[in-house]
């Protein structure tokens, strides 16, 4: 019994290094979502650049689309802008969600950075990204065009996630 008892750390510390080193072969950018073939999450909630005009799930509808959630505070985000601006230039549908941030800070940056954005939702308290599961920015939302999430992309795009990764799924949902 007392060989048993000294065993016991071996076998714990064992077990844990089997999980650690699994890990090291798992990438963070895939992280799982309940999401994915589900529609958009039902919101309402106001546009970056007018106050006064409320957009909806339904607006996001009709065309394939990349929903990114991005913000001012991410400095990922500033990194990723201008492949978006390129895609968006090139016809690629995009629409944002401005993630817990201050509108006129975003505005600022749209201004600055230009605005590849069709439609760009201010989620100030972050209600729309607790619902869609958001961990933080970067992270963008491939949906089809009745607005179901077919895919979850967290991190940068640049042009290797977009040409190895996205624009396959993109293309075949616009073919669709």
């Amino acid at each position: 019994m007392k060989r048993l008892l000294m065993l016991l750390p071996l076998v714990i510390f064992l077990v844990v290094a089997v999980f650690l080193y699994r890990g090291l072969f798992l990438d963070p950018s895939e992280l799982p979502s309940a999401l994915i073939g589900k529609p958009l999450p039902e919101f309402s909630l106001p546009s970056v650049e007018d106050e006064q005009r409320v957009i909806t799930a339904a607006d996001l509808k009709g065309k394939p689309a990349l929903v990114n959630v991005w913000a001012t505070w991410c400095v990922a985000c500033k990194v990723e802008h201008p492949v978006l601006n390129r895609l968006a230039a090139q016809g690629v549908v995009i629409h944002g969600v401005n993630y817990k941030d201050d509108n006129a800070a975003a505005l600022k940056w749209l201004n600055e950075f230009h605005d590849p954005y069709q439609l760009n939702i201010r989620d100030e308290r972050g209600s729309l990204g607790l619902d869609l599961g958001v961990y933080g920015a970067p992270e963008t939302f491939l949906i089809d065009k009745q607005g179901i999430i077919r895919h979850k992309f967290v991190g940068v795009i640049d042009d290797r996630v977009w040409r190895e990764q996205l624009a396959a799924l993109y293309q075949e949902l616009v073919d669709e």
